[in-house]
């Protein structure tokens, strides 16, 4: 397959790939990029997809999906289920092979075919998100680090990181040489994503209020990603704004604290947890707020929504945490706080709700994403990697 791509560029070839869920069954940034690339793969290439949970006998899709087992089995139930199934629909050697998930990866090591190129999607730490998120989990981590992550990640020949800081922890923490990674940015569906609406059109159509600054974050609601911080921020900046509302759309195990959070500093009145919010409403939501908040306090490679947002016009402002200023520090540096602390996002913030500080036009937003960020180029520079184009 090498000579037949050095000899045309173009040739179709067979993608083997192995993601985890599937989008939007499975809502996430890691099933949400794996569905957006894999169509886009399957535009040119043969592609096959891999993973637990996937719909099997789905019609009308561009690529084949192969389920290995259910997401509800006990963990070494489903492991073994996806060994035994991957063996048993096993018909063709790939032209190459993109792995996604390290934990849903490691079952089938033995059994990908020697000789063929081995891309690793490095999607962030699974084994220190682990250790951050749950405590007493030392034995966890370390089976997760050094006998699943460690083996997969030496079986792969290259590897794809969404930012320079994923990159740095790829290399750091996993020994993984420089010339191995190459540091592709994630991509937004620019047809779904774009401000059809006005603010106060998609405001209706969500049922949000119309006379106040609304806010918005859509976070898996653990303790990386900072909520409790946006929130300190709030209850700083509310003795002098009172005219701000916060749309939280998310779920996670901190749910019940952060909703204890909003009571003891007197927001709620302001905050309103929306829970699991639809895919189809999404890019409304951020046509609806005035500003999205990415609070993330660590292990944020990339932030999809960063991107998702400025699509549909809305600006954007981030903590310096991880890929985030990657993104912003180009287009709006001015919106990236100086530490990811409450004091430093209430700063910002209140800079932006009173129009004090420069926020970038609906127009600009949506310029800088799709020149930057759409899927179809993403895509093909991601194409790039697994084959080994130059």
């Amino acid at each position: 397959m090498k000579n037949k791509l050095e000899n045309d560029a173009s040739a179709s070839a067979y993608i083997l790939c192995m993601g985890a869920g599937w989008f939007p069954k499975t809502p996430g940034g890691l099933e949400r990029y794996v569905y957006e690339l894999t169509q886009k793969l399957a535009t040119r290439d043969r592609i096959e997809l891999c993973g637990v949970g996937l719909p099997e006998g789905e019609q009308n899709l561009p690529l084949k999906l192969t389920n290995l087992g259910s997401p509800d089995s006990l963990i070494w139930h489903r492991l073994w289920s996806i060994r035994k199934n991957f063996k048993k629909t096993r018909t063709e050697k790939p032209d190459a092979i993109n792995l996604h998930f390290a934990l849903y990866s490691f079952p089938i090591l033995d059994l990908l075919p020697k000789g063929v190129p081995i891309t690793f999607n490095f999607h962030g730490p699974w084994a220190y998100e682990s250790k951050q998120e749950v405590v007493h989990q030392q034995v966890s981590v370390f089976i997760k680090h050094w006998l699943i992550e460690k083996r997969t990640y030496n079986r792969c020949d290259r590897f794809i990181v969404l930012s320079k800081a994923f990159g740095r922890i790829l290399h750091q923490k996993y020994y993984i040489p420089w010339h191995k990674i190459h540091i592709i940015p994630g991509g937004v569906n620019t047809d779904r994503f774009q401000p059809s609406l006005s603010p106060q059109q998609a405001r209706s159509k969500l049922g949000w209020p119309q006379d106040r600054s609304i806010i918005f974050t859509t976070r898996r609601l653990v303790c990386r990603v900072g909520i409790d911080k946006l929130l300190e921020a709030l209850a700083k900046i509310k003795p002098r704004i009172s005219d701000f509302w916060l749309a939280i759309a998310g779920r996670g195990h901190m749910q019940q604290a952060l909703e204890k959070l909003v009571t003891e500093l007197e927001l709620n009145n302001h905050v309103k947890f929306l829970g699991f919010l639809p895919d189809e409403q999404l890019p409304i939501a951020y046509q609806a707020a005035d500003i999205t908040v990415m609070p993330s306090q660590s292990f944020e490679g990339f932030g999809l929504a960063i991107v998702e947002s400025l699509a549909c016009g809305t600006p954007v402002l981030s903590t310096p945490v991880g890929g985030m200023p990657e993104i912003l520090e180009p287009f709006s540096p001015q919106l990236i706080t100086s530490s990811p602390t409450a004091a430093a996002i209430a700063e910002k913030l209140e800079q932006v709700l009173l129009k004090t500080l420069p926020t970038p036009s609906r127009e600009d937003c949506r310029q800088y994403a799709v020149a930057n960020f759409d899927w179809q180029k993403i895509a093909e520079l991601v194409r790039k990697v697994i084959l080994g184009l130059p």
